[in-house]
């Protein structure tokens, strides 16, 4: 299972929110190049990040923060926010993103998801947010009708790369991940599944694991706080079959 160590941006800054909240917003450094370089050297294979103002705005805000990073590191990184459409999709690979997370597009304009992927194998993903099962959308001020679990099948012919769910209830919480329902919907569906929202110990990350069908996690606060070492939480997730 692969950890993502997450830098969610908001006015150029490395943050993280509450339950979704913009305006509960903890800062954690002013410099997210010199975080990515922090998760990178403590022996990451992956980075996730965030434009939240774009996700708001639908278009991206916090490029030059996302090139700063990109100019650091090597390993791959993947982002969501403000990603809506295919010019921009093709703006950040063309950048050197590894990945591009399509989220209020997936419920809006889910067409745009399968030419994406058809035109970029391996290199797109759907982000699934939700409360009490259900999407929402629009950085998740907007709520959905739709359930999660159908949305994520709804792509399964579509050659997506991941399906990237976080249960917004939990998320900058530390109060642990939803298990059940992300290893529901992971064995709801054939793509593979990253955990997001609520990793507050080693603890979650070894039951995540050991659910055996849940490909990665995405861990933000937890990180920053100190409450999970980013080095040892990898040398026990590389240990464990």
């Amino acid at each position: 299972m692969i950890l993502y160590p997450a830098i969610d941006l908001k006015d150029g800054q490395c943050v993280r929110l509450l339950r979704g909240e913009m305006s509960a917003a903890t800062v954690f450094g002013d410099d997210p190049a010199e975080q990515a370089a922090t998760f990178q050297a403590a022996g990451c294979d992956w980075l996730h990040l965030v434009d939240l103002n774009g996700a708001f705005a639908g278009v991206p805000v916090n490029a030059a923060a996302v090139e700063a990073i990109l100019a650091r590191i090597t390993v791959p990184a993947q982002l969501g926010g403000g990603i809506r459409d295919m010019a921009t999709i093709e703006m950040w690979l063309a950048k050197g993103l590894a990945r591009v997370i399509l989220g209020t597009a997936a419920v809006e304009n889910p067409d745009l998801v399968r030419q994406a992927a058809r035109a970029f194998p391996g290199q797109v993903a759907v982000g699934i947010d939700a409360r009490r099962g259900f999407v929402a959308t629009k950085g998740w001020a907007q709520e959905t009708t739709v359930q999660a679990t159908d949305l994520a099948r709804s792509f399964e012919d579509a050659g997506v790369a991941a399906i990237i769910y976080t249960d917004i209830d939990r998320d900058g919480a530390m109060q642990g991940p939803n298990i059940n329902a992300t290893e529901a919907l992971a064995r709801a569906v054939s793509i593979p599944v990253i955990a997001s929202g609520g990793v507050s110990r080693l603890a979650d990350l070894i039951a995540l694991k050991d659910t055996g069908v849940i490909a990665g996690a995405i861990s933000g606060r937890a990180l920053y706080d100190g409450a999970i070492d980013l080095a040892t939480a990898l040398r026990t997730l590389g240990s464990r079959k």
